[in-house]
């Protein structure tokens, strides 16, 4: 009888040891779930800020998965807050009039125009620029002197980048003149009607931001008693407001706010 063979025990295939850490399909799923979440985080933050687009980006998604393919109709109101009506006391006006005011100053400044040209604020939120009548007219005349060319172009140039209105005002003094066909209201609408006829023909300015008006001896500055009272009433005023300001006028300045 033959010998049995020794069985040989067989020997162990030899497997490698995982590698250390999460298995690689964890960190597929990993960026999944943080996708999925962004994209929901997303979809909150959007339903926050606009309903329309929340609703937009949620039919998408639902018609994309096959959960419904019609748009969802969401009923929602948008609030729409009044604005506020503008009066003298706006703050935005106050500071963009300040600010307005501030910048003419550091222009005429570096133009060097203080001696010709002055600058003041008035508490209706207008910006006024002054120039004597000797600096613009000979006595008694409604006729710009070539000498002031130079000088309104300045203004001119000072005003055009402004998102403000011009109206130009005519003063005179007290005194009458010894033609009694021209009065102190006649010759100031006929000085600020020419000033603004100089901007318009010059291409200067345009019309549809610019009025004239005269007052005569009116709205005097200061006493018309002495020489240099009267001097100082004798002026042409810039008076530049925001556009749409219509304003409030305060008590005891005159009878009502007049338009640009």
């Amino acid at each position: 009888m033959a010998e049995e063979k020794k069985a040989v025990p067989e020997k162990k295939k030899y497997r490698p040891s995982p590698p250390a850490g999460a298995p690689a399909w964890m960190v597929t799923y990993s960026d999944l779930v943080t996708l999925l979440l962004t994209f929901f985080v997303l979809l909150l933050s959007m339903a926050n800020m606009d309903p329309i687009r929340f609703t937009e980006a949620s039919s998408s998604l639902k018609e994309a998965i096959g959960i419904r393919k019609d748009p969802v109709h969401v009923e929602f109101a948008i609030p729409v807050m009044p604005s506020p009506p503008i009066t003298q006391f706006s703050p935005v006006q106050e500071q963009t009039t300040t600010k307005v005011y501030e910048k003419i100053r550091s222009q005429i400044d570096s133009l060097r125009m203080r001696d010709q040209v002055g600058v003041l604020k008035r508490d209706d939120e207008s910006v006024v620029l002054r120039i004597e009548d000797d600096l613009l007219f000979a006595p008694g005349e409604a006729t710009i002197s070539p000498q002031s060319f130079t000088m309104l172009r300045g203004v001119a140039d000072i005003i055009r980048p402004l998102p403000m209105d011009l109206r130009i005002e005519g003063h005179t003094d007290n005194q009458p003149f010894a033609d009694l066909r021209t009065g102190n209201w006649d010759l100031s609408v006929a000085r600020a009607v020419a000033v603004l006829r100089f901007f318009n023909q010059s291409d200067l300015l345009p019309l549809d931001r610019m009025a004239a008006v005269g007052y005569g001896k009116e709205r005097p500055v200061a006493d018309n008693q002495d020489e240099a009272g009267q001097a100082r009433n004798r002026r042409v005023d810039f008076v530049l407001r925001l556009k749409g300001n219509t304003g409030v006028k305060p008590s005891g300045a005159g009878s009502g706010p007049i338009p640009l």
